[in-house]
């Protein structure tokens, strides 16, 4: 499956990481049934997942150790929202759970190491 693959390149670089992580949501959503009650739960994943390498890009380019650890600490935040949506999404397709305990893993691997970064930050404060 090339979305294992991918996820598994460059796990040393975080911010490659975050986008092969965004990118792999989002050739996984374009696979699903839009139905009238799967199309919130693609959207509110879509949005989550994506935040989470947006914010992380964007603590990378703060100015400030605070602003740095509020937008890792909102990435964080996102992942633990993300890991949600994906579990609601695998009750919705229970033929995709395979991928989606995949995105799972990823998500929570993601939280533990903004955790870290939160936790290594605040203690330089």
């Amino acid at each position: 499956m090339e979305q294992n693959s991918k996820l598994k390149t460059k796990k040393y670089d975080l911010e490659e990481r975050v986008v092969l992580f965004s990118e792999n949501l989002i050739i996984f959503c374009k696979t699903l049934i839009v139905t009238l009650t799967s199309k919130p739960l693609i959207d509110q994943l879509m949005r989550s997942g994506t935040s989470i390498g947006a914010n992380y890009m964007e603590a990378n380019a703060c100015s400030s150790r605070r602003d740095f650890i509020n937008k890792v600490n909102i990435a964080r935040k996102e992942s633990k929202e993300t890991m949600y949506w994906l579990r609601l999404l695998s009750v919705q397709f229970p033929d995709k759970k395979e991928t989606l305990r995949t995105l799972w893993k990823e998500t929570h691997e993601l939280y533990l190491i903004l955790g870290g970064i939160l936790k290594s930050s605040k203690s330089k404060l």
